[in-house]
């Protein structure tokens, strides 16, 4: 069991964690300044280092009004056997006006004989910026062999908030269930073992950048494809999927997509989280 509070604000020019509280499982590092823009990095911790069955983490993140974080891990997130019931992750999230947040996880690892279920739910503003990006990896063995997890279910639910009410933007559900026979069968996920995965949801998501995207994507050794949600209060979403062999591909993939939306959107240059 592990629970994760962080509340960000803004303070002069610096985003800053107005609460921070954890239990159990999960911690966040120091604060991290990468660049002058003011955006807070922070780094979350798990310190027994996988998951395993019937374990719960819950998470609890909310960006203030003009505040704005990066959230990533310190390491991949491991899920090992689960007998008896699945692992799970549950992931709040709330941004006010003007809040921006980019969640970028290092990659999902499920071993053999691994279930495991996350949840994200997404409340946030017509002017507020959201960017998520997930890579899923099979374990191996040390003969090389693919390690067979039985499945991995991921679920973002994200909702546009206005005084008039909450509307319903992207329900993203994703379940992969890996075949009884080798994970790069034909037939699943089109031969392909690795899977990456980009969300953005801002006013400034349109058809052009759906397809911008898509160009940066085509000189990467993966299959791609882009679709736009319907927009909700003035505010569209972008899901992106690829498909391939390598864990280092889709990192690379995933992160030309978001260097071009921190260049653009707020002068940023490319992302260095100097993980060592």
């Amino acid at each position: 069991m592990g629970e994760l509070e962080l509340r960000v604000a803004v303070r002069g020019q610096r985003s800053f964690a107005e609460h921070q509280y954890h239990r159990g499982a999960l911690r966040v590092l120091r604060p991290h300044y990468l660049d002058d823009s003011g955006q807070v990095c922070y780094v979350v911790v798990n310190p027994g280092g996988a998951y395993l069955g019937a374990d719960l983490v819950l998470l609890d993140i909310e960006v203030q009004e003009s505040a704005s974080l990066l959230l990533t891990t310190q390491s991949a997130t491991k899920v090992y056997r689960t007998p008896g019931s699945f692992a799970e992750q549950r992931m709040a999230v709330r941004l006010g006006e003007g809040a921006r947040l980019e969640l970028m996880p290092d990659q999902l690892i499920a071993y053999r004989e691994a279930s495991y279920r996350q949840r994200t739910s997404v409340t946030l503003r017509p002017s507020s910026s959201l960017v998520m990006t997930e890579v899923v990896t099979p374990g191996w063995s040390p003969d090389g062999a693919a390690f067979r997890y039985e499945e991995v279910r991921l679920r973002n639910d994200i909702r546009v908030e206005t005084d008039g009410g909450s509307q319903l933007l992207a329900l993203d559900n994703l379940l992969i269930r890996p075949p009884l026979g080798d994970v790069g069968g034909l037939g699943f996920m089109d031969g392909y073992s690795h899977l990456g995965s980009l969300v953005v949801v801002d006013a400034r998501v349109d058809q052009e950048l759906a397809d911008e995207l898509h160009g940066l994507t085509a000189g990467f050794d993966a299959l791609t494809g882009i679709s736009l949600t319907r927009p909700a209060a003035g505010v569209a979403g972008l899901v992106l999927r690829s498909l391939s062999h390598s864990t280092d591909e889709l990192n690379r993939l995933l992160r030309s997509c978001t260097d071009l939306l921190r260049g653009r959107w707020y002068g940023q240059g490319p992302l260095d989280l100097r993980k060592h």
